[in-house]
């Protein structure tokens, strides 16, 4: 799939490939000696990866990725754009490599965590009280369908990033801790307790540098998770004293589940476990990523890879929180837009803060057609070599659909509101008249993006609408317009000839700027004050019907409506 790519993709600009080249110098240097790292690097350049991986063994261990998730909620827009950009860095690497170094991802839940207070949107919260702080996979599922909260949230997970078509590997912090799979790294980190005491520490306040442990111990007797000081520490048994909840000196294992590390070391001890290489986080994070990369050190591993993406926004300007329930949801997203629409918001500007609200779904769409557009228009004029930095090539992969939509989302919305649609068979009716032969089975994209128009209307459009009546500039324009448009042929569907004859009317009508015009024929005739290119619209509308949709802004009809 990505064969001869790794000369282009070692000059691409995108973000995904600046990380995707970061990693590869990461393996390079933590798995190779220097000799064995020039002889890779000459062979890589070359385009010769795969030959590189047959000479040197350390090659051909696969690189691991990671994404984290909290299952004390459900996943949420952080949690997709998290596994979306992963992913990105992901391919951009198997083309850089041209596949020849194996890669995983990993979606880790750290659903070993203690529950510490009951979501606000649950049902049956009363339920979970008797478990709070126990780990959530032991915390009795609100909802009646699973073992616990965490698998019933694990769950949801993997359906979700399944829905997306994700290449990931599920791994559950509850199934490594009792499984084994971190009791090498947890003795280890027993035995030099102190050196993480001492990177931990200066980070706390004084009261909880007084208590705190970088193990929290799991009670023989309730099953919480408890954060308190460790008293005692026996290595040649590997375990802990601490004092239980009743007051008494109780010795648990720090293996097979007896504890639970304190999230930083716990971070810093998956990752050299599992061997990651690369995990990016929220800004927020920088002072974690700080602390569990001295921890993971500590631990004998090497820190991955990774970089510091900005967080969202509401429409306030205020953080993206899961609690407070602002900004917009994942279900909200593609109510409204595609899937792929929010991969590229995604994927555009990830150091940036962006706004995460409703007004941002049009453009995104629009945008994204528009890449997917060039992307295959370059395709078409005889370039073979796909360009690497468009966000089409990204957001599907690698594997760009060879066509998009020939109708913008905004036009699509405003054909919605002219027509009065309640139904996508009312808007079918004016695409197959516009477009030959369309049809939702011919253009699926299309008919998706009819719907999604009509939720968007609906929700947001309709509400909002004022229509107004032209000012004594704008009606001599308006009737100029009309008489341009009743000489064109009947049934012209020529986007760019109507659009001239709407150019002449405001230049005519004395429009400065001439988007002023425009924005006339908007509220005049949709209500609204933005729209797309007039001339588009009106070859889809009917010449004929935009005909009647002025007479009746100038009568005055479309206030009474």
């Amino acid at each position: 799939m990505f064969q001869g790519l790794s000369h282009t993709a070692r000059d691409a600009k995108a973000w995904p490939f600046e990380q995707a080249r970061n990693l590869l110098a990461r393996v390079l240097r933590v798995r190779l000696t220097d000799a064995e790292r020039d002889l890779a690097a000459t062979l890589i350049n070359a385009g010769k990866a795969d030959e590189a991986v047959k000479t040197l063994e350390a090659l051909s261990k696969p690189v691991v990725l990671e994404t984290g998730y909290g299952p004390s909620g459900l996943p949420h827009m952080g949690t997709f754009g998290e596994v979306a950009r992963t992913t990105m860095v992901r391919i951009a690497f198997r083309a850089l490599t041209e596949d020849a170094i194996p890669t995983r991802l990993i979606s880790f839940s750290d659903d070993m965590d203690g529950l510490r207070k009951i979501p606000p949107n649950v049902p049956n919260g009363e339920v979970m009280r008797e478990d709070l702080d126990k780990p959530l996979t032991v915390v009795r599922d609100p909802y009646g369908e699973f073992d616990s909260f965490g698998h019933h949230n694990n769950a949801r997970l993997r359906a979700f990033l399944d829905s997306f078509g994700f290449d990931y590997e599920f791994v559950s912090s509850t199934d490594c801790y009792r499984g084994g799979r971190f009791d090498a790294t947890l003795l280890t980190a027993l035995e030099r307790f102190d050196a993480i005491q001492k990177i931990m520490l200066p980070s706390l306040g004084e009261e909880r540098r007084a208590t705190y442990s970088p193990f929290l111990p799991i009670s023989p007797r309730t099953g919480k998770v408890l954060q308190v000081p460790t008293l005692e520490r026996n290595l040649d048994k590997g375990t802990i004293v601490f004092r239980d909840e009743d007051g008494e000196r109780t010795e648990v294992p720090v293996t097979g589940g007896g504890v639970k590390m304190q999230w930083r070391p716990d971070w810093a001890m998956r990752w050299t476990a599992l061997g990651v290489d690369y995990e990016m986080s929220g800004k927020d994070l920088i002072d974690s990523v700080r602390l569990s990369n001295q921890v993971c050190k500590v631990l004998g591993g090497t820190p991955p890879e990774g970089f510091h993406y900005e967080l969202f926004m509401d429409e306030n300007n205020l953080k993206i929180s899961k609690t407070k329930g602002n900004g917009l949801t994942m279900e909200e997203w593609l109510r409204y837009g595609a899937p792929e629409s929010l991969a590229y918001y995604m994927f555009q500007s990830p150091k940036s803060a962006k706004k995460l609200y409703f007004d941002v779904i049009p453009k995104a769409t629009d945008e994204y057609l528009q890449q997917l557009d060039a992307f295959n228009r370059k395709k078409a004029e005889g370039d073979n070599a796909p360009d690497l930095n468009n966000p089409a090539w990204h957001v599907h992969m690698g594997r760009p659909p060879e066509a998009g939509s020939p109708v913008s989302f905004s036009l699509m919305l405003n054909l919605v509101s002219a027509a009065n649609a309640s139904s996508k068979d009312i808007l079918w009716g004016f695409l197959s008249r516009y477009i030959p032969g369309a049809s939702p089975e011919t253009q699926p994209l299309l008919d998706r993006l009819a719907g999604y128009a009509m939720n968007y209307y609906e929700d947001f459009v309709r509400p909002t609408k004022a229509f107004r009546a032209p000012t004594d500039q704008e009606r001599v324009a308006m009737e100029d317009l009309l008489l341009r448009l009743k000489a064109l042929p009947a049934g012209c569907q020529d986007a760019e000839l109507i659009q001239n004859e709407v150019y002449e009317a405001g230049k005519g009508g004395g429009f400065e700027p001439l988007r002023a015009w425009f924005q006339a024929l908007y509220e005049v005739l949709l209500g609204q004050s933005q729209g797309p290119r007039f001339g588009s619209f009106a070859a889809i509308f009917g010449l004929d019907r935009t005909i009647a949709l002025i007479e009746d802004g100038l009568a005055g009809r479309l206030l009474e409506a």
